[in-house]
């Protein structure tokens, strides 16, 4: 008999335990295919805090002091000892002074292909106007098949537009991947000698509040909007381990969004010949990403730390909703109509 009814018990806790696993792999499961639901429970994912010993090591070269204690409820710094920038732990007025001293001029590229030029393009630059490096000199890179249908955007002082003739690709994912070495040439060529210092960013968002000098630095990347608070291993990093891009469960640091990354001219010509290159050896192995050539920039980042990342305050998607960490959007998301912009 009590053989018997340890027997019952195993099988008990068994059923329970099963379950149990079932409900967590469900839950995850909505987690990560961004329910909305679910997705409100990762506030409570603590990001970490920033040791102190750290905290007196960091320094910037455009913003001065940092007060890194003002937002003590997210994550200031990484491991490297890298800036992580939100919004109250620097002085935007440092930033601006440092930059005009230097007599900076600043290059923003942006792809806007198809469908997309009709639907992102004019606001993106119009917004860029009023918030993008104001005061700074600054060129705009476009890139499109079709020139002369880029709008025309009155320009402040010391402000340039350029439009350069890209060709169509018959897919998005290669208009998404090929990027990386238009962007590589542009930068050996009059973008790499205009500009000191360049942003790339995707065309399907607006400028929603100041985008400054703050942001500069030799290499920057972007922490992901709907990424920022999972841990490592649920991040959606390459892992077919054939693939260029492919990260390990236990590599990786934080999952970069490719809608916005930038720094010095030379270090952007590594970063997207890197990236070309490695799309180009996985095209040769017949293999394509999970996530293109975010995938390919994530594992650069891996490799090669960036000096200066930022927050999701830089580039916020609304879908997410209102967050207390998110004090002052500076970037947002337009709604993804994929199934119209991505048709020819």
């Amino acid at each position: 008999m009590r053989t018997r009814g340890a027997l019952g018990t195993l099988r008990t806790w068994r059923r329970f335990f099963l379950w149990l696993l079932l409900f967590s792999l469900g839950i995850l499961s909505l987690f990560r295919y961004n329910f909305a639901s679910i997705r409100d429970l990762e506030v409570f994912i603590s990001m970490g805090v920033c040791p102190k010993a750290r905290m007196a090591l960091l320094r910037d070269n455009f913003t001065g002091p940092l007060s890194l204690r003002a937002r003590p409820e997210v994550l200031t710094c990484t491991s490297w000892g890298a800036l992580i920038l939100w919004d109250g732990t620097f002085d935007p007025a440092i930033a601006k002074e440092t930059a005009e001293r230097q007599n900076l001029t600043i290059g923003l590229t942006v792809f806007a292909v198809g469908k997309y030029l009709e639907k992102y393009l004019a606001r993106f630059l119009e917004t860029a106007e009023q918030h993008f490096m104001v005061g700074q000199r600054v060129v705009y890179y476009v890139f499109t098949e079709r020139p002369l249908a880029v709008p025309r955007v009155a320009l402040g002082p010391g402000r340039r537009l350029r439009v350069e003739r890209v060709v169509r690709e018959r897919r998005w994912q290669d208009v998404s991947m090929q990027r990386m070495r238009t962007l590589h040439k542009a930068l050996g060529g009059r973008l790499g000698r205009e500009a000191d210092f360049v942003f790339c960013m995707d065309v399907d968002q607006h400028f929603n509040a100041t985008f400054g000098p703050e942001v500069l630095a030799e290499s920057v990347a972007q922490l992901h909007a709907w990424h920022y608070h999972w841990p490592r291993r649920l991040l959606p990093f390459e892992r077919n381990p054939r693939s260029a891009a492919a990260l390990a469960h236990h590599e990786g640091d934080f999952y970069y969004h490719a809608a916005v990354f930038g720094g010095s001219v030379a270090v952007l010509r590594a970063l997207t010949w890197h990236c070309a290159r490695a799309m180009q050896q996985d095209r040769a192995r017949g293999l394509e990403a999970l996530w293109h050539d975010e995938s390919h920039l994530n594992r650069y980042f891996w490799l090669h730390k960036p000096a200066k990342v930022l927050s999701p305050e830089f580039c916020w998607s609304p879908e997410l909703g209102q967050r207390t960490e998110i004090h002052r959007p500076r970037l947002l998301w337009a709604p993804k109509e994929y199934a119209m912009v991505r048709t020819s």
